[in-house]
């Protein structure tokens, strides 16, 4: 690990491709607390408005997903299922919406602060799901809009960049709407990638490198 923060180039690129580019690097969050939060980002989902009828800006802007359509690198987070609050990051140009869905990290550094944040609960279900890495990193909705390039809370560090071996895709999961397009990308190694359904991409993955 390089320990250092990702610049704007970096956001520039487009969101299929920022799904991959995100994977290995570091989420760090310094809450208003004074702790130091970091956690390898192990799996994504790229949505964009164009044709995806999952994405929240399919039918346009509203005052929901309007962080969507500010310029690269600008945090959308939103509150979904009652209970959980999910983090994205702008990727497209202002004006157009498009981001990555962070859903799964490898945590690193204040591993007891974010057992503490999730009741107690450890090992791979810390953070393998989008609803649990955020509760475990203290990211709430205080953080939506903010960005990630000026943020002195919230930001991104290098990695280690995967191998294009090691990185696996298949159809996103847990929504019910274009649903076949492969957008989701993940460390094909990483015991925190989210799921059962994960685990079978995974087995996908490997038996087509066999092939």
């Amino acid at each position: 690990m390089r320990n250092h923060r990702i610049k704007e180039d970096f956001f520039r690129h487009p969101t299929l491709l920022m799904a991959e580019k995100l994977l290995g690097m570091v989420l760090v969050h310094k809450t208003p607390g004074g702790e130091l939060l970091k956690g390898k980002i192990v799996e994504t989902e790229a949505y964009l408005a164009a044709g995806d009828r999952a994405c929240h800006a399919y039918r346009g802007m509203t005052q929901r997903n309007r962080p969507m359509f500010a310029s690269p690198g600008t945090v959308y987070i939103y509150f979904t299922y009652g209970n959980h609050y999910l983090m994205n990051i702008v990727t497209e140009p202002e004006g157009t919406a498009g981001a990555v869905l962070l859903r799964a990290l490898e945590p690193l550094e204040g591993i007891p602060v974010m057992e503490r944040n999730r009741g107690s609960k450890s090992g791979t279900i810390l953070t393998n799901g989008p609803g649990k890495l955020t509760q475990a990193m203290s990211i709430g909705p205080e953080l939506n809009s903010s960005s990630l390039l000026h943020s002195h809370q919230l930001y991104i560090e290098e990695g280690d960049t995967p191998l294009p071996e090691e990185i696996g895709t298949s159809e996103r999961i847990g929504i019910t709407q274009s649903t076949e397009l492969p957008w989701r990308k993940y460390i094909s190694s990483s015991p925190y990638v989210a799921g059962k359904a994960a685990a079978r991409c995974r087995k996908k993955h490997h038996d087509a490198l066999e092939s």
